[in-house]
């Protein structure tokens, strides 16, 4: 059976910081690795990929039983090119139903057919890379020196001392130089590169790459960067917390650093739930449920905490490892799986990699009625951002009942699209509406997915069965619903709302501070 099924080996090849133009996505109730989204005239679309194809090997390496995030490090670490064998849609569901062996499949077409392609073997870690080494410098200094070679580019590592400071971070004999501290010197002189070690005083990350790992990247006509590069040597490891939610909340404050856009830590309460899971003061974030928060206002960071209700994902360092990290220039939250030297299974990256996991890009009609205390949600905007949002959306309050969600975009109110009205507009046309309020809204992936498409969303595309909102006749717990939206002053956001889920406070060097 297996000779009627055709994989396609498709090579697709970018320009340098441009994207490869598809998404590489896992959807709940289907297998592997699934191709979505191939832009029109895009590299991928170029190169033959189409919509529900299935990823079988990365560059020679058989993948479909591999996790989604390690596949997709796999084409990320590629560089401007990868080599992609997939199988269609419906050749991937027979396949699978007739118990076909894919690995096989895939080890004919690769190399029985095309001999002369000498495919890695069938492991995602048999490929050599380059490799990052943090150097803090000792009393007799790094312990190496360096050498240009003719005929060859770039200086390499020389004369190392087996107990010296070089040697204990991982460098070795003949390793050649590619970047210092996030910035290449291939093409620097030999006193231009003394200078910048020497201009970094105690601490340095290098870039370095042995004979094996120059000639695999060679044939594979891919850069050396630390993009691709092993992460196994660093020294200092972000960590991922698991927090339980208690009675009392989670036990600490989150503070917006102003001079920097840090997200801090403070005031990690005794004995509390984050106290036990090991958070700590001054630890910085870098991700909530697997998102990244840099470049995001207090607020927005808050409300993602706050949507996970019970239980909270966060991914933090402390000020030693994100000293290293901001050195090296690259993220904690990118290598988070590189430096755990273990497969991933927690966490993805989504915007920057064009990876992500099903939506439902439905929009929704929530029908509600007002109770005793008001429709129970908040809405907020961003300054300088498009869109209004909803957030401290209660559960039993008549919005969350309806099946308003935290951080959903509201598109319409009563009918009328307010996507383009100001805040104030759009709060007074809600406080005007009476008892009974009708908003069409849809989730964050969905707003912006229908935004980078220049689809208009409407009410047409919401599912046709919606309920009619419930009378309020029922009990609910003390905790009261909101109020009708009223507006708020806040520094980097508009939030309407008669009261707050959260205590706030303002210091003195104008950072936001949230108790969680």
């Amino acid at each position: 059976m297996t000779s009627a099924l055709q994989p396609r080996e498709c090579t697709v090849t970018k320009k340098p910081q441009k994207k490869y133009g598809f998404f590489l996505r896992i959807e709940q109730d289907t297998a592997g690795h699934i191709i979505r989204n191939v832009e029109r005239d895009s590299p991928a679309d170029r190169a033959g990929l189409q919509d529900g194809d299935r990823v079988l090997r990365v560059n020679g390496v058989f993948v479909d039983k591999e996790e989604h995030a390690q596949v997709a490090e796999m084409v990320r670490n590629s560089g401007n090119s990868v080599v992609l064998l997939v199988l269609d849609d419906a050749s991937y569901e027979k396949a699978q139903k007739e118990g076909v062996n894919l690995e096989g499949l895939g080890q004919k077409t690769s190399t029985g057919q095309q001999q002369e392609q000498q495919c890695p073997p069938s492991t995602a870690t048999a490929a050599p890379q380059p490799r990052l080494c943090y150097l803090v410098k000792e009393e007799t200094g790094y312990g190496f020196s360096l050498k240009s070679t003719e005929g060859q580019k770039g200086l390499f590592i020389v004369e190392l001392s087996s107990q010296g400071a070089a040697a204990k971070a991982g460098v070795q004999n003949n390793d050649r130089l590619i970047e210092i501290n996030g910035k290449n010197v291939e093409n620097d002189t030999h006193e231009e590169v003394v200078e910048k070690v020497k201009k970094s005083e105690n601490h340095v990350v290098f870039l370095l790459s042995n004979e094996e790992t120059d000639r695999y990247f060679t044939s594979q006509r891919m850069a050396l960067s630390k993009e691709s590069a092993s992460l196994s040597l660093l020294p200092l490891k972000p960590r991922l917390i698991e927090i339980q939610k208690g009675k009392s909340g989670y036990g600490f404050y989150l503070r917006l650093e102003q001079n920097t856009g840090d997200h801090v830590i403070k005031d990690v309460n005794s004995g509390s739930p984050a106290a036990m899971a090991g958070l700590k003061d001054n630890d910085i974030l870098v991700a909530v449920n697997g998102e990244r928060v840099d470049g995001l206002d207090h607020e927005s960071v808050v409300g993602k905490i706050k949507q996970s209700e019970e239980r909270t994902s966060l991914l933090v360092v402390d000020k030693e490892t994100d000293s290293m990290y901001k050195l090296a220039q690259i993220s904690p939250f990118s290598y988070y799986y590189k430096a755990q030297d273990s497969t991933p299974a927690k966490m993805q990256e989504r915007v920057e990699l064009h990876t992500e996991q099903k939506v439902n890009h439905k929009p929704r009609i929530c029908k509600m009625v007002k109770g005793p205390n008001g429709f129970g949600f908040s809405l907020n905007m961003i300054k300088n951002k498009p869109g209004l949002f909803l957030t401290e959306v209660q559960s039993q309050g008549a919005a969350g009942r309806a099946g308003v969600e935290n951080n959903d975009f509201l598109v319409e109110v009563n009918g009328v699209n307010v996507t383009n009205e100001s805040y104030d507009k759009v709060v007074a046309r809600i406080q005007s509406t009476g008892d009974r309020l009708t908003l069409l809204v849809c989730s964050k992936d969905a707003y912006r997915y229908f935004q980078g498409q220049n689809i208009p969303i409407t009410a047409s595309m919401a599912e046709s069965d919606t309920p009619e909102p419930p009378a309020h006749t029922e009990n609910h717990p003390a905790e009261p619903e909101r109020n009708s939206p009223e507006p708020r002053e806040r520094a980097d956001s508009s939030s309407s709302s008669s009261q707050s889920a959260a205590s706030t406070r303002a210091d003195s060097d104008n950072s936001d501070d949230t108790k969680l």
